[in-house]
């Protein structure tokens, strides 16, 4: 059975993309805007999306999830429509992940730029996070935790090395002056980086006492992604 420490990483890895997930909307709408929509975005819909997530995965705690609830609420048709959207929509939206990781790792090894070789590394790690995924939840689990700590790893070393580099001045910078604010890119980021609450009940059936851990992690993943994204701003 998984414990609240591992549906709360869970969360945040199903919700945040985290440091490496925010700069566009530091581009599109410059650091003042971006600090406050991270800060007051999730009150908006995170944490109402959260909260519906928590009360319904303990109503249902089975792994169905959102799943389950249509087909509650609405009957087997919008049940079985609801799943076959959600893997449409994961399919389309994993699809991007090994792209994302070898696009950072070309930056320090620049044959993965393009060409025979990129197309090898983004095939290799496919294989390697599907691999992980059938060795089970328990695995994926502890994987999770272990990831999140050593990709959050750099960014605590270089929050402390910049201290003495810190210039209050721009956080309230509306970007460069002239360049007109890209809102639709800057919204998307917002509501990407903090969608997806739902994905927290499909692993509701494999958690101890979920009337405890659910809103425990739910609530636990809701501050770290607000402390995340508010520092590396």
């Amino acid at each position: 059975m998984l414990r609240d420490f591992w549906v709360g990483d869970f969360s945040f890895y199903q919700v945040a993309g985290g440091p490496y997930g925010e700069e566009p909307a530091v581009r599109s709408g410059g650091p003042l805007l971006a600090i406050l929509g991270f800060l007051v975005f999730p009150f908006i819909w995170s944490i109402p999306e959260a909260l519906v997530t928590a009360e319904l995965a303990t109503t249902f705690p089975g792994n169905g999830g959102f799943v389950i609830w249509a087909h509650e609420a609405f009957g087997p048709f919008w049940g079985s429509l609801m799943g076959f959207w959600k893997f449409l929509s994961g399919v389309i939206n994993l699809a991007s992940y090994p792209v994302l990781c070898i696009d950072y790792l070309k930056l320090v090894i620049p044959v993965l730029s393009s060409g025979f070789p990129r197309y090898v590394a983004i095939l290799m790690s496919t294989m390697m996070l599907s691999f992980l995924n059938y060795t089970g939840l328990s695995i994926v689990g502890y994987t999770s935790v272990i990831l999140g700590v050593i990709s959050l790893c750099p960014f605590i070393a270089m929050s402390l090395i910049s201290i003495p580099s810190i210039d209050p001045v721009r956080w309230f910078s509306l970007g460069e002056k002239g360049v007109k604010k890209d809102w639709r890119l800057f919204f998307n980021t917002l509501f990407w980086n903090l969608n997806f609450w739902d994905n927290a009940s499909t692993l509701a059936g494999e958690v101890e006492s979920p009337q405890k851990t659910f809103p425990k992690a739910l609530f636990s993943a809701g501050i770290l992604i607000q402390l995340v994204f508010g520092k590396t701003d």
